[in-house]
């Protein structure tokens, strides 16, 4: 599982940790988060996270 970052403000999805604000539980892999999801920090959608 890797780690993927915010191109637009540096947040970075660590699926070892999830994003709990966001109802996403550890262990959620980058690919499997819903289309939906969006970083909780700048609202940006997944096409906006490049895989570290």
């Amino acid at each position: 599982m890797g780690k993927w970052i915010c191109d637009l403000c540096g947040y970075v999805y660590d699926p070892e940790l999830g994003d709990p604000d966001s109802g996403i539980k550890p262990g959620v892999r980058f690919e499997d988060l819903p289309e939906e999801w969006v970083c909780p920090v700048c609202g940006a959608g997944k096409d906006q996270f490049s895989k570290l």
